[in-house]
């Protein structure tokens, strides 16, 4: 086929050669008749020559693809054999585990299977009352915070209230209001000193020092450094005439709250003590330390 095609390729290009007149001969008439009577039948040759070339192409290309198709098929081929003897082994090899398994003793795989089904509820179940618990826990503790929360909100309810019950005693000028007021605290808030030592100096006030002496007794068995009451004490026991008692209560109301010696200089309750020289030195000490630190 390749000297096929170097012919035809020598001949192509001997055609514009043999056309052309030899270079200083002139050209005959006769020449150039044979010459017009061989170019059909060159031409005739070339295409026969073209024709028989491309058959030839034609050919060789389906020789080709069935080369390629074939090599093909022969891979294919190759590699269904290879998967086949692949699972063949693998089949094989499953077979002599489950040999291996079955004469070891193994369990069989519906035991298997059972036995992963209750190890997987047990390891459920486990979770299942882990997280119940915690549940429970947080619930707990979400009642717990409620019910603190609720109880802070009545607190600060009850202490708005004591505390506008205050300013209304604070206003208030009749003793007896006074002591209805304070009244109304030890209901909200039972054993509150400060309402119980208020509720005595208004009992001072009226003239009831007996129940004023009751009162600051009570707070005294709760406190008994309380200042207040032991002044108000101090003022019962005046009015009373116990003087040892009063002057006793007054000393320690005194030493430990300074101030009440201003008032207890004062104050009307010791009417019958301003002469006596323990109620002049404690009165007069006082009024020295303030004038000191003055």
């Amino acid at each position: 086929m390749i000297k096929f095609f170097l012919s035809c390729c020598f001949l192509l290009f001997s055609l514009p050669l043999l056309a052309q007149d030899p270079p200083g001969e002139p050209d005959s008439t006769a020449e150039a008749e044979v010459r017009t009577r061989l170019t059909p039948f060159m031409e005739r040759y070339m295409l026969d020559e073209l024709k028989a070339l491309r058959t030839e192409m034609a050919n060789f290309q389906v020789k080709v693809t069935d080369d390629i198709v074939q090599k093909e098929l022969n891979v294919a081929d190759k590699a269904i054999s290879y998967a086949n003897v692949t699972v063949t082994y693998f089949f094989y090899l499953l077979a002599g585990a489950a040999s291996v398994l079955a004469i070891v003793g193994w369990q069989s795989l519906r035991e298997l299977k059972k036995t992963a089904r209750d190890y997987a509820e047990t390891e459920m179940r486990k979770i299942t009352n882990t997280y119940e618990h915690k549940l429970k826990q947080i619930e707990r503790e979400l009642q717990r915070k409620t019910k603190v929360i609720a109880e802070n909100y009545r607190e600060i309810e009850r202490f708005q209230e004591i505390h506008g019950l205050w300013l209304r005693a604070s206003q208030e000028q009749s003793p007896q209001a006074k002591i209805d007021i304070y009244d109304q605290i030890l209901d909200i808030k039972p054993g509150d000193l400060d309402a119980m030592t208020h509720k005595a100096d208004a009992a001072l006030m009226m003239n009831e020092r007996q129940w004023a002496l009751s009162l600051c007794n009570r707070v005294l068995q709760v406190d008994q450094q309380n200042a207040h009451a032991l002044y108000q004490r101090a003022c019962a026991h005046a009015g009373m005439g116990h003087e040892e008692q009063a002057l006793s209560d007054l000393e320690l109301a005194v030493k430990n709250n300074v101030h009440l010696g201003d008032v207890a200089a004062e104050d009307e309750e010791f009417d019958s003590l301003r002469q006596h020289p323990r109620f002049i030195e404690l009165t007069h000490e006082h009024t020295d330390a303030s004038t000191t630190d003055s």
